[in-house]
């Protein structure tokens, strides 16, 4: 058996590459693993592989909907289970042959809401398709989500921010704009998800932050949660999230975003990263640290259309406005609170339509 989640964080070593350029190489391998003749591939990276073995499937997922092609191998066993954590609670599994035959598949009961396992039928020698998504998931009625960031050194208080969420039984899933946990290691990580799944009953998909980059720059967090820029469709909703932990964009992920944009220019779209282009205040330096890359930043994603954008990085809440495009902070996961500002801890709601774009975003205490 062979933990393949290591693949996900292989960094090219190059002498004199950029920092967000080395996890932008990293992002591109989330999602693949090969073993024992058998070879996954996940589109777009929106799962990272925990793990692959003959007859074993584990992956952890970064978006509410994704498809996977497996190619199972000629000596690959027949029988398999397929687990998927950090799934949408109502996801259910579509497995075909490629040529679009149906493979025999069966539910397993899980006691966690956002564990799934099927028991899935997959011929040796052949290569299939595995989609997993929410029945809705291409429907285009409005939904609501959560937006969060810095948990950081409150790790094992922020189950009282899920009992705070799970009031909301409407609530699709959590996004996550960065600084899960204060240093990005391993085992923080692995706390970060076990609190999750006992504490949340939906999902949370994530960007990384800068106190991710602290462990061997963000190996640990590629190989466990996945990207750190990726974009995602969901009931007509396109939601993007960049790496911004160096107070700036790699140019490989700003080409990336640009792609993203000129694909949803015309419909509803949410952009999430870490560190804002422009700190609303501007008396911390809490922004990129060059103002002529924030202004082009903001201003093409403006230009395209963007329905709103959502920051961390500073520890408190702020309403503001990018060039028009409604703009929140929302740093309330419980790292150390800006002094006097009267904030606590807390998250936003937010309600969004394929149709009719952003529709409120409601600041909820939980301190």
């Amino acid at each position: 058996m062979m933990r393949v989640g290591v693949m996900a964080a292989l960094v090219v070593a190059g002498c004199g590459m950029r920092p967000a350029e080395n996890r932008a190489i990293a992002d591109s391998k989330v999602g693949q693993a090969q073993q024992g003749g058998v070879t996954l591939s996940v589109a777009d990276g929106l799962a990272t592989v925990r793990e692959l073995a003959p007859g074993t499937l584990v992956l952890w997922g970064n978006a509410p909907a994704f498809t996977a092609r497996i190619d199972v191998g000629a000596q690959a066993p027949s029988d398999w289970l397929v687990t998927v954590r950090n799934a949408m609670p109502d996801a259910v599994l579509v497995a075909e042959e490629e040529g679009g035959a149906p493979l025999a598949q069966e539910a397993l009961p899980q006691a966690l809401p956002t564990v799934k396992v099927w028991r899935v039928a997959l011929r040796a020698g052949t290569t299939a398709r595995l989609s997993v998504a929410p029945p809705d998931s291409e429907s285009r009625e409005p939904f609501r989500f959560l937006a969060l960031a810095d948990v950081q050194e409150a790790l094992p208080r922020v189950g009282d921010i899920y009992a705070r969420m799970r009031r909301d039984d409407t609530a699709r899933f959590i996004l996550f704009a960065g600084d899960l946990t204060e240093s990005g290691t391993r085992d923080e990580l692995t706390e970060f998800q076990e609190r999750l799944e006992a504490g949340s009953r939906i999902p949370l998909y994530a960007t990384l932050g800068n106190h991710e980059t602290f462990t061997r720059d963000a190996a640990e967090y590629h190989a466990l949660v996945g990207r750190g820029s990726q974009s995602f469709v969901f009931k007509g909703v396109r939601f993007s999230v960049v790496d911004s932990s160096n107070g700036t964009l790699d140019p490989g992920v700003e080409e990336q975003l640009e792609g993203w944009l000129a694909a949803s220019r015309d419909g509803t779209h949410v952009v999430a990263m870490h560190v804002p282009p422009q700190d609303p205040v501007g008396l911390r330096g809490g922004g990129f640290a060059n103002r002529g890359e924030a202004a082009g930043l903001v201003g093409k994603m403006a230009r395209a259309g963007v329905d709103l954008t959502l920051y961390g990085h500073i520890h408190s809440y702020y309403s503001f406005a990018n060039a028009g495009i409604p703009a929140f902070i929302s740093g309330g996961g419980g790292a150390i609170p800006e002094t006097f500002d009267g904030v606590g801890r807390h998250y936003l709601s937010v309600d969004v339509s394929a149709d009719d774009g952003l529709q409120q975003a409601a600041l909820v205490r939980v301190d």
